[in-house]
């Protein structure tokens, strides 16, 4: 079993930095995938970014890549999100999930084939 719990969120202007991190229990999470979603009001969880057990692999959604970089630190069991060049369109709700199969296949975008959420971290961007 695995608990995520993220942070960093927080109110920045457009063109600011914010990093997220989620903090992951259990022992076995660093043989786990990673990943980050996003959701605003009246909208779907929509896919940020992913990162494989090893960190080496990773997959970013048109919307952020080239902004967002996802990175981890397995002796931390914590997972990251580095935001740059925020746009208000990036305002929402930043979720952390795990699944126990620690590749990226062509599903990862797919919000079922996570095992793990946690309760979100809130981002807010004013233009």
């Amino acid at each position: 079993q695995v608990q995520l719990a993220e942070s960093g969120g927080g109110m920045v202007q457009a063109g600011d930095s914010l990093r997220l991190s989620c903090a992951a229990s259990g022992r076995t999470f660093s043989s786990y995938a990673a990943a980050w979603f996003r959701q605003s009001p009246g909208k779907e969880r929509e896919f940020v970014a992913a990162i494989n057990w090893g960190g080496v692999v990773t997959h970013y959604s048109d919307a952020v890549k080239d902004r967002f970089s996802i990175s981890r630190d397995n002796a931390k069991n914590t997972v990251y999100l580095q935001m740059n060049s925020l746009k208000p369109e990036d305002a929402a709700a930043y979720f952390c999930a795990a699944k126990v199969d620690g590749t990226l296949g062509r599903m990862v975008a797919t919000t079922t084939i996570w095992n793990y959420w946690g309760q979100g971290t809130q981002v807010s961007v004013s233009s």
